[in-house]
């Protein structure tokens, strides 16, 4: 029997954002992430990384070429689809984004409640979730009682309400110091075993390359470099 190749989770084919007449957010990106992959985006500042995973997040709606998740092409997603497209997964922003209102435990329940899980769901679905990102014991603490390397954790856990098969997170240690970096990194690796196909934009070099993963090096809205295992750095790379 021939065996019929499977299309990658992910593939960018000949991509290119712009911005005006002469500001390009990519130029001619072309690059595939399998299932279950982790995979860093680094670059410095306006560099494109932020660009790619918004393109997959579809907030950058804009471009030519191909963008495609799971073989369908993402610009064929009406606007009333991009909401269903968003909860397939988890995403972490550039800031932690909790409601400093609402208790930890609530946070979540909340973002649960909110794209149409049970009160049954939220009750079995937080602890696990709380437990999994190691803030069980924060289930009762407002957001600015946390530390950061908590609000972070609470932030991943956030994004994980509905076993996303996807996990997209920028500059997920940009304002932590190097030691809560590194659990977070070790957060985002556990969870990439058990399955997550995990794509980060980072600048944080020191932990990226303690990682080990594959790490895509992008210089103005071109890929520079694109190794499994981390390679070289371009010239200037902070």
């Amino acid at each position: 029997m021939i065996e019929v190749a499977q299309s990658p989770f992910i593939q960018f084919d000949n991509v290119q954002v712009q911005y005006g007449k002469i500001v390009f957010g990519l130029r001619d990106v072309s690059l595939c992430v399998e299932k279950g992959e982790f995979a860093f985006f680094v670059g410095k500042t306006g560099a494109g990384k932020s660009t790619l995973l918004k393109l997959l997040t579809r907030e950058v709606r804009d471009y030519t070429g191909s963008v495609k998740l799971a073989g369908r092409e993402l610009n064929t997603y009406k606007d009333r689809h991009i909401a269903g497209l968003r909860r397939t997964m988890g995403i972490v922003p550039q800031d932690f984004a909790l409601l400093p209102r609402k208790r930890v435990w609530d946070n979540l329940a909340y973002a649960m409640r909110a794209v149409g899980h049970s009160k049954k769901e939220v009750r079995k679905r937080v602890p696990e979730i709380l437990e999994l990102v190691k803030v069980g014991h924060r289930a009762d603490a407002f957001p600015h009682e946390l530390s950061g390397g908590e609000q972070q954790r609470v932030a991943i856990g956030r994004a994980l309400i509905n076993n996303p098969p996807l996990l997209l997170a920028d500059e997920p240690t940009g304002n932590l110091d190097p030691e809560i970096s590194w659990e977070i990194m070790e957060l985002l690796l556990d969870l990439n075993k058990l399955g997550t196909t995990v794509l980060v934009a980072s600048h944080d070099m020191m932990v990226i390359h303690r990682m080990g993963k594959r790490i895509i090096t992008i210089d103005q809205g071109t890929v520079l470099n694109d190794s499994a295992i981390g390679g070289e750095l371009f010239a200037g790379q902070a």
